[in-house]
């Protein structure tokens, strides 16, 4: 008898010779304050290998921290056009994005990655894309980060005496306060070693550029913004970024609102959360007790020692409705698939909400030590800390 045998040979995908290379201008970058709307740094690639006609190729890139791995809620993506291999960026448009989107520390060094992907589309075959990434360092714009034991608001706009204005608690250099404003002049003292200073726009208008962001500089003479509409104005003071901001009635920031079904169609205004998981057994949902800051009614603070795994739903109902109603949890993985995550301390988080099964399924794991998160939902992040 005789035995027969056969020998199958693994067929190895023959080698791309990818020819895209990435650089950047610099490795290192200081962004220019006097320059700001100038690039400061551009990245050029050559292009991807060449295919047949009838594979299309389409170039996309995108900016990102160092850590953040390009998440949706942290990466600046763009799809370039035709004939296109570089992009750039201005110190302006960075250091906005490391102050309001990526949550870097005032004057803090920081590295960005940058990432250019080329993938084909058409043809008789499957082409791979080509992927190139590099790093570069970068440092931020000195911000002054203004002294103060208190800040006020004063003047023939505000009725009585002058209202001292609290730290918010999300930011303990930023101060803010909503009151109600008569047609006048508004002043902002500020308090410092037995000394009295005032806020003062950058550019010296004194115009009101409602609900938009400042610049700022303190100096000894008074300094007021003309209030024109009586009406209740929110006021923002930002130490840390050197800016103000005022809100007229016509810009007035609002909180939250949801939608979700549970034993009937609730709409819900988001001024407190529940935590609701292992945390709690999946029992009563614990009430967070958040506090709804005075810059942003959209921000919500809580303060407390209570950590696990959890979800941040919008209801105390004990019944089936704890596990129906709008959840703001670790956002779904890429495929759609419900994931728990772990917060970690002093680093922004994004943030996921909604109604689906993947919303409701998701997770975060608060750390040890934490006391204190803090809920953006305006921009759908959130931050724990140890204070």
């Amino acid at each position: 008898m005789c035995q027969l045998s056969c020998k199958q040979e693994i067929q190895d995908i023959p080698k791309v010779n990818e020819m895209m290379e990435l650089q950047p201008s610099s490795e290192n970058i200081t962004l220019d304050e006097v320059n700001m709307t100038k690039d400061i740094v551009t990245f050029n690639w050559k292009p991807a290998r060449a295919q047949s006609d009838d594979h299309l190729v389409s170039y996309s890139t995108m900016l990102d921290v160092v850590g953040n791995n390009f998440g949706t809620g942290t990466a600046i993506f763009n799809y370039e056009d035709d004939d296109v291999f570089s992009r750039s960026f201005t110190s302006e448009q960075l250091q906005n994005w490391a102050n309001e989107k990526w949550g870097i520390p005032a004057n803090k060094s920081f590295t960005l990655e940058f990432r250019v992907v080329a993938q084909w589309e058409g043809g008789a075959t499957f082409e791979a894309p080509e992927v190139r990434t590099v790093r570069i360092s970068v440092t931020p714009m000195k911000t002054v980060v203004f002294d103060a034991d208190k800040v006020f608001l004063s003047g023939s706009a505000v009725s009585g005496s002058k209202v001292e204005m609290p730290k918010t608690l999300e930011n303990l250099d930023q101060y803010a306060y909503v009151l109600n404003l008569q047609p006048g002049e508004l002043e902002i003292p500020v308090e410092f070693n037995g000394e009295t200073n005032y806020v003062v726009t950058a550019d010296g208008s004194a115009a009101l550029n409602d609900g938009n962001a400042v610049g700022i500089k303190m100096r000894e003479p008074v300094f007021s913004w003309k209030i024109e509409t009586a009406g209740e104005y929110r006021v923002v003071v930002n130490m840390q970024k050197a800016t103000a901001t005022i809100y007229s009635p016509a810009k007035a920031l609002a909180a939250k609102t949801v939608t979700w079904t549970g034993d009937q169609p609730y709409t819900t205004t988001v001024t407190d959360l529940w935590m609701h998981g292992s945390i709690n057994g999946w029992g009563t949902p614990v009430k967070m007790d958040c506090q709804v800051s005075l810059a942003d009614p959209q921000v919500l603070v809580y303060t407390g020692g209570k950590v696990g795994t959890t979800k941040f739903i919008v209801t105390g109902d004990n019944s089936n409705n704890k596990n129906l109603a709008y959840a703001f949890s670790a956002p779904p993985a890429s495929d759609g698939v419900a994931q728990t995550l772990t917060l970690t301390l002093g680093k922004v988080a994004e943030l996921g909400g909604g109604t689906a099964s993947a919303n409701r399924n998701s997770y975060f794991t608060i750390p040890a030590t934490t006391n204190v998160l803090i809920f953006d939902l305006r921009n759908m992040t959130m931050l724990a800390l140890k204070r």
